[in-house]
């Protein structure tokens, strides 16, 4: 469902699905549709009510877990209740079903921000993306199954292990020795290795447009990871990785959205690509605040006007610090909509 030209649609309700912590997307979403005047409500699901960006959003609903055959239907239930004209994804775990469902969304006039079922396929195991990134001629680490290293005569690590089909950096190992291999492989499901990769790791926020257009494309240097998410993040304005990751993201034929992309540069200025990860990213409120405001240009263009992007036009070497804040339940407070019966 491509959105109209020309549209003078006003009303422009949001759905968040698996919200969790996503407060400070949530709010520019907001912030978002107050400038742009829209008349938007914004709603939020999980599994549980205690979760804090949940209960920040204009209203919320408690749906069963994704894995779970009502899931798409709950989902459905919500987009014709409220007429949710854009659904956003946040979480890996949700991307195949809804790409696989998304006709029956768009049916109710509703966008769902995910690539094709082919391209989560490819981002969503390791093996398949390492495969794509060397058949198109993409720098990559060597990676290896561990069957295949325990039959080599020699260790030639270090490496990192990770499951192929892992995320959020969940089951993961640095193996420095044989031993470490024969260890971990028991311990990681489904285990991979890829050559272990120096440098500066950089995630890099693309935009992709709702022609299939890459408009902008924003590298982050990671300085601190806790529990797998970005804590400390700078901006970093390196036109050749910007352009790399545009013609990855080209090749792949992500979208639309923004397509998280992780990659290492080297210290002989190489640029590794590692992971692609069609969803929002967890730091990406650092690019939002150094100028490439994504979920306003997603609204403008699903609201009839093509928002105006420069490739490079976002502030370089922001930093940005994050930190734990509150949010505030009353006990007399439930949930407004538990659909998880």
């Amino acid at each position: 469902m491509a959105p109209k030209k020309g549209s003078q649609r006003r009303n422009f309700n949001i759905l968040i699905t698996c919200i969790g912590r996503r407060v400070s997307l949530l709010n520019t979403f907001k912030a978002a549709a107050k400038t742009l005047k829209l008349n938007c409500s914004i709603f939020g699901t999980d599994t549980i009510s205690i979760s804090p960006a949940l209960r920040l959003c204009d209203d919320f609903f408690i749906v069963r877990a994704v894995t779970s055959k009502y899931y798409v239907a709950q989902l459905l239930e919500i987009v014709k209740l409220e007429q949710i004209k854009l659904l956003v994804p946040t979480v890996d775990l949700d991307l195949k079903i809804l790409a696989l469902n998304r006709n029956k969304f768009e049916k109710l006039g509703c966008m769902v921000l995910v690539s094709s079922p082919k391209v989560i396929s490819i981002c969503q195991d390791k093996r398949k993306t390492h495969q794509f990134l060397i058949r198109n001629g993409f720098d990559t680490p060597g990676t290896f199954g561990t069957r295949e290293l325990l039959k080599k005569p020699r260790f030639n690590g270090p490496y990192f292990m990770k499951p192929w089909d892992g995320y959020a950096s969940r089951g993961t190992a640095l193996i420095k020795s044989r031993q470490d291999l024969l260890f971990y492989s028991k311990k990681v499901p489904n285990p991979i290795c890829q050559e272990l990769i120096t440098g500066d790791e950089i995630t890099c926020d693309a935009y992709v447009d709702f022609d299939m257009t890459v408009r902008c494309v924003v590298p982050r240097k990671r300085l601190e990871v806790r529990s797998g998410e970005v804590s400390k993040a700078r901006i970093v304005k390196d036109i050749h990785i910007m352009n790399t990751v545009k013609k990855l993201v080209e090749k792949l034929g992500a979208g639309p959205g923004v397509i998280t992309v992780q990659l290492f540069k080297t210290k002989d200025n190489k640029t590794k690509l590692i992971e692609v990860n069609p969803r929002f990213g967890g730091g990406v409120p650092l690019s939002i605040k150094a100028g490439a405001n994504f979920p306003k240009w997603i609204l403008q263009q699903l609201t009839g006007k093509m928002p105006e992007i420069r490739f490079d036009g976002f502030e370089d070497d922001l930093t940005m610090l994050r930190y734990d804040a509150e949010v505030w339940i009353r006990n007399s407070q439930q949930a407004q909509k538990c659909w998880k019966s």
